[in-house]
């Protein structure tokens, strides 16, 4: 797994570095919303809306924001979003994986197409990307006063196939299928997340010298901040030489 230890960590560098609070908000309100509709707003209830309640919490989402979203969802005249994902290839042949969360696919698909086309990609057909990325189960919590020696053992019995230590914070990687089972370990230990979701793990990677890097992640910074994408995954090889010139 060694792979994806350095692709999360540069991915929360770079979150770090270019998050949007209130987009982060936006992306939250939507999962929430999704997990009302789909399960009621009894969070005891509702595995999927503890998980999105929890990840309120791990960026600072104030209660009352939450609990507004709740009510909303709760609505029967609110919005009904649906969830669809979208393919492609950006230049050089850098997979593009993007995750959308909208109530109105004619607008999405229409965006997301555009985006590609006018930075050089190109839109593929569902299913054309599965052998470059993984389905993976990505936990991330503050170490605080953690046995990690301890800790360790609860978490490989509950399916961790990865476990990251770095500044304090902790990251652990679970096949899709143990997904569940780590959720409920981590209730169990009275561990809070700060985030905590299926996300797509490449496979293969890309590198590319660093003007044609510049000119794939600047289509994913278009994808990124549509309001109806809730996650974009790409195989670029973020090499050291990149980061240096993405700092300047």
């Amino acid at each position: 797994m060694s792979g994806h230890s350095k692709w999360s960590t540069i991915k929360r560098k770079k979150g770090a570095l270019d998050a949007k609070r209130s987009k982060m908000f936006t992306k939250v309100i939507k999962e929430i919303t999704v997990a009302v509709k789909e399960g009621g707003a009894d969070e005891t209830a509702n595995p999927r809306l503890r998980l999105a309640i929890a990840n309120a919490k791990g960026i600072n989402m104030p209660k009352d924001n939450v609990q507004r979203a709740i009510n909303k969802a709760s609505d029967k005249d609110s919005a009904n979003f649906m969830e669809v994902t979208y393919e492609g290839y950006a230049p050089n042949g850098v997979g593009v994986f993007v995750e959308c969360t909208t109530d109105n696919l004619q607008r999405t698909v229409s965006n997301i197409r555009s985006y590609f086309n006018k930075y050089g990609g190109s839109l593929g057909k569902n299913g054309s990307l599965s052998f470059i990325f993984d389905r993976k189960g990505v936990f991330s919590f503050p170490m605080n006063d953690i046995d990690l020696d301890e800790l360790e053992l609860d978490l490989i019995d509950a399916g961790a196939e990865d476990i990251e230590v770095e500044d304090g914070n902790i990251t652990v990687t679970t096949a899709m299928e143990d997904f569940g089972n780590m959720v409920k370990k981590l209730e169990e230990l009275n561990i809070e997340t700060e985030s905590a979701k299926l996300e797509r793990i490449p496979i293969n990677m890309e590198t590319l010298d660093v003007e044609n890097a510049k000119k794939v992640l600047k289509l994913i910074d278009v994808i990124e901040d549509d309001d109806d994408v809730q996650n974009v995954y790409h195989n670029l090889e973020i090499t050291e030489e990149l980061m240096a010139a993405l700092d300047e």
